[in-house]
This record gives C-alpha cells, structure tokens and sequence, in this order.
C-alpha cells in the first residue's frame, strides 16, 4: 500500500494547491528547525510521533533526520519505548470510560 514513489506525487500537490503547499513546508521546515529544542531531540520527537500514526514515510524520514543529527540507535530505542508506552497509557486510560462505579 505505502510505496516511496507516491512521494513523487508531493510535486502535484504543489502544483494544484500551491498557496497551501508553500505555508506546509515553510511550517514543516519550522517546526523542526534548531530552536530552544536542537535539532536531534526534535526529530526524536517525529519519530515517536510518527510511529504513534504509524506513518512509514514519516518514520523513515523522521529516523534518517534523527541520525543525521547525531541520534544513535540507543536514543531511537528509547523515543520508540515512550511512544509505545503513551499508546499503552491511552488504551489503560480510556478504558476507565466504561467502568461503571
């Protein structure tokens, strides 16, 4: 279902929502750039994000940016352990909704 060559197709959305598209990336390229946060923690922050979505390229990119920055596998490891534990923490959480007492 995912193939990279759909990456491709960002060059279309440019073309046909250019406005929007501009302020995406300027926003996406702001986000995570160096700030009060560095760099490398940001990107640590995408990749736990995106394996909470569960978003193949957004975990390819987001780790390969986290490693340019200086990230080692041991950090990725860790980023990944707090997104697992958030996603648990949610399903224990939520399940207090149909606890009746």
């Amino acid at each position: 279902m995912y193939s990279k060559n759909n990456l491709a197709k960002l060059k279309q959305m440019d073309g046909l929502a250019p406005q929007v598209m501009k302020a995406f990336w300027a926003f996406d390229k702001a986000a995570v750039a160096d700030g009060a946060i560095p760099v490398k923690y940001k990107e640590l922050m995408a990749v736990a994000v995106a394996l909470t979505t569960q978003c193949p390229y957004c975990i390819e990119i987001h780790s390969g940016n986290a490693r340019k920055a200086g990230a080692t596998e041991a950090e990725l490891t860790e980023a990944t352990m707090v997104a697992a534990s958030l996603r648990a923490g949610a399903a224990v959480t939520h399940a207090t909704h149909f606890l009746n007492g």
